[in-house]
């Protein structure tokens, strides 16, 4: 029986040796679709997806991933992709059916990893990430997450590093809304909401071990999003996604870098969910 949640709600689930935290949306019962962020962000990164996907009728969940957000930061240091693929498994042993997995950067490489342990999907989408991309990219996100392990002295300090990071995207005028991706430390310090530990040496979103396997075997219906300006995915690493994919889709969202939902929403939702309408 469908129910359509009045509202968002917060959903907690139990992955492996700590909790991730949800938005819950739309309607239960629905197709339900999993939104994954990248490195570095929270699931609050897909509040525009979340709602399209509510207004479309589809049961859609946004994970903090672990190590960011709201979600546990692990006690071992554990963010291989085979724990990123847990705590999605947990998540959808608590639906009704498969799910969609919609993953962005990090998120996209634990999707692969989800479908690579031979867990059942509807389909999947990737988002600005495949088994090759460019390391000047990977290495210039590296950098700016290891920037600041003191971290600031204010939300205006933190906002400042932001814009350099991101130049050519307008410095907002009230900086608050940082603060959904801050911790205001016992040190009196604002520091980044995700466990450094999880991009020390020989991890982080470069790091793909499998995932070109992975791909190779994927069966289901299967989308790739590229933003057009992306540093990170290049044309050359799409057309070899699409030699291993040979079935996948492949939409480039022009004006769009990596961060390609929080760069062109209205173009990202268009061509996701017109996946996600035809395969469900």
């Amino acid at each position: 029986m469908n129910v359509v949640l009045p509202q968002t709600r917060v959903r907690r689930f139990a992955g492996r040796g700590l909790e991730i935290v949800a938005d819950e949306a739309g309607v239960v019962g629905g197709a339900p679709v999993i939104l994954l962020h990248g490195g570095g962000q929270t699931r609050a990164a897909w509040g525009g997806a979340l709602a399209e996907g509510a207004r479309r009728g589809f049961h859609m969940i946004s994970a903090d991933l672990r190590g960011h957000g709201e979600s546990g930061w692990s006690p071992d240091a554990a963010y291989g992709m085979a724990d990123h693929a847990s705590d999605v498994a947990a998540i959808a042993r608590k639906l009704d059916r498969p799910p969609f997995v919609v993953g962005a950067s990090l998120g996209g490489m634990a999707g692969l990893a989800y479908a690579a342990a031979g867990h059942a999907m509807a389909g999947l989408v990737l988002v600005d990430i495949a088994p090759t991309v460019n390391t000047a990219g990977t290495d210039k996100i590296l950098a700016f997450m290891h920037s600041a392990p003191d971290g600031f002295a204010s939300i205006d300090e933190a906002a400042d590093s932001v814009a350099a990071y991101l130049p050519n995207r307008p410095r907002p005028k009230d900086p608050s809304g940082l603060m959904k991706n801050l911790r205001l430390r016992e040190d009196g310090r604002y520091h980044w909401h995700w466990d450094p530990r999880m991009f020390g040496e020989g991890r982080g979103p470069r790091h793909t071990d499998g995932l070109r396997d992975a791909a190779r075997d994927l069966k289901v219906p299967t989308l790739l999003v590229r933003g057009r300006l992306s540093e990170v995915l290049s044309q050359e690493g799409v057309d070899d996604f699409l030699s291993l994919v040979p079935h996948a889709e492949f939409a480039d969202i022009a004006g769009a870098d990596h961060m390609v939902a929080g760069d062109r929403n209205d173009a990202f939702n268009a061509a996701t969910f017109d996946f996600l309408e035809r395969h469900r």
